[in-house]
């Protein structure tokens, strides 16, 4: 039965992804003309970045500067990532890990940014020191709407950025060993048998994922009101929107090729087709994202009002209302 099932099936279905070269053979005017459109949306996405740069750096005081290139970076970087994996279909393990590398470190970026536009630590922790944070959100506790407030300190702040800090660290170490591992052949999505060391790696990252999007939505949900001039809503927004993209749709698409929903097409393999139809949507998705980005982020940034500032314009706003009044 085994043999018959096996006659069956195109052996190239059963190889490895073919290398560069040989996938430009197989490809016909439509491949051709596709390949090169998305290569010119990751050009441009790169390009409009660095341009993106010189402006921020220029515009932008430090250390805010940094952040802001550091997450306005991450799509174009993961489109970037995707077009090499796109042209050379064996490169996908190593393109993923740089696009989930340098998005983990995004994550905490995002929340050092949120600091940073209220006045950095020492502002944060005098405006909110004592102030009661709600730490029932997404994506850990949303549910738990029974959690009491934890007051703002600066223990609580530091274990803040230390929860969305350790993803950052861990999972650029976890990439690289599943990388070494890969080379060896011991490490494969694929196989799903409890000895294997893909079954064990990714649990764990989407541990630590998951425990570091918390400590981003618990200042967010706490402090968006205060920044709504600022544009941080959109720009939660499209973070959320890379992440889904980058991080979500990517695992769906690759449970659909191991279960076969994703047929095989010679050369490519059910695996490495959804490998690189996951490539291909990301360039254009994030090509959309670093248009919208680019609008949202460069531009110069103005300091918060402090507190102090603000119940002077309310004292000095009741003051005339009092007087209008009489």
């Amino acid at each position: 039965m085994e043999e018959s099932l096996n006659g069956t099936i195109d052996p190239a279905c059963l190889q490895e992804p073919p290398l560069a070269a040989d996938m430009l053979k197989y490809l016909d005017t439509f491949g051709l003309c596709l390949y090169a459109m998305l290569t010119f949306m990751s050009s441009v996405s790169l390009l409009l970045y660095l341009e993106q740069c010189v402006y921020i750096y220029k515009k932008v005081s430090y250390p805010k500067k940094t952040t802001i290139i550091w997450i306005s970076g991450a799509a174009p970087v993961i489109a970037t990532m995707a077009c090499f994996g796109m042209w050379i279909p064996r490169a996908v393990m190593i393109t993923d890990m740089a696009s989930n590398c340098y998005f983990a470190v995004v994550v905490y970026k995002v929340l050092i940014l949120l600091v940073q536009e209220l006045g950095g630590s020492s502002a944060f922790l005098e405006r909110f020191s004592g102030t009661p944070f709600k730490i029932s959100t997404g994506p850990c506790c949303c549910c738990c709407v029974c959690l009491p407030r934890v007051p703002m300190s600066r223990g609580m702040l530091f274990l803040l950025k230390i929860g969305a800090l350790q993803y950052a660290i861990l999972k650029t170490v976890l990439s690289v060993i599943s990388v070494i591992l890969w080379t060896n052949g011991y490490f494969d999505l694929s196989d799903l048998e409890i000895t294997g060391t893909a079954i064990w790696i990714n649990p764990f990252i989407g541990v630590l994922t998951i425990t570091s999007l918390w400590p981003v939505a618990i200042v967010f949900m706490n402090t968006n009101s205060l920044l709504r001039s600022l544009n941080i809503i959109p720009k939660y927004a499209m973070y959320q929107l890379i992440l889904v993209l980058s991080q979500l749709q990517t695992s769906i698409i690759n449970i659909l090729a191991l279960d076969g929903t994703i047929a095989c097409a010679p050369p490519l393999s059910s695996q490495a087709r959804g490998s690189m139809l996951s490539q291909q949507m990301m360039i254009m998705e994030m090509f959309i994202i670093t248009l919208v980005n680019r609008f949202l982020y460069r531009r110069p940034y103005d300091t918060l009002p402090s507190e102090t500032h603000d119940n002077n314009l309310n004292g000095k706003f009741n003051k005339k209302s009092n007087f209008s009044s009489i």
